[in-house]
């Protein structure tokens, strides 16, 4: 019985952040740059936009261990595309709503709009999820595609 509470205790997540390279991506670098702080956890893919995400690409990290997946876009109305961010936002809507259905946990999908003079806002965003996460516990994602 001590095994498992001593797993858990030992969990960092691995978070799987897919950003937009106009803002969020900028601010993650900004972050960087100004020496912020925060947890290693998470694994940037670059996107040219958050419009560009697509539900597969947020499932195929899930199902290969992934604990949560974070999308970060422009500010609606800032999308160097125009629309982007409006279609990220439907799409997260849409897969949080399919979770829900599904009886999975949405918690494990964040949406975020973080500019890229924003890079405090990034680094305490992803200190946040690190630690939402960690209370979630591991992801059975990966353990249900598995069996």
């Amino acid at each position: 019985m001590a095994e498992p509470a001593k797993k858990l205790a030992n969990f960092e997540p691995r978070i799987v952040a897919f950003l937009c390279h106009w803002c969020t991506y900028t601010g993650a670098d900004l972050a960087g740059t100004t020496r912020q702080q925060y947890p290693p956890n998470v694994r940037v893919v670059h996107l040219m936009c958050s419009g560009a995400i697509d539900v597969v690409y947020v499932l195929k990290a899930l199902m290969d261990g992934a604990d949560a997946v974070l999308i970060g876009g422009c500010h609606p109305g800032d999308c160097h595309y125009e629309s982007g961010n409006y279609k990220a936002r439907r799409r997260v809507a849409i897969l949080k709503a399919i979770f829900k259905q599904l009886g999975l946990p949405e918690e494990r999908v964040w949406l975020r709009w973080i500019s890229a003079s924003e890079g405090r806002y990034f680094a305490d965003s992803i200190r946040q999820m690190t630690a939402a996460i960690k209370a979630l516990g591991p992801s059975e994602f990966k353990a249900q595609w598995d069996a």
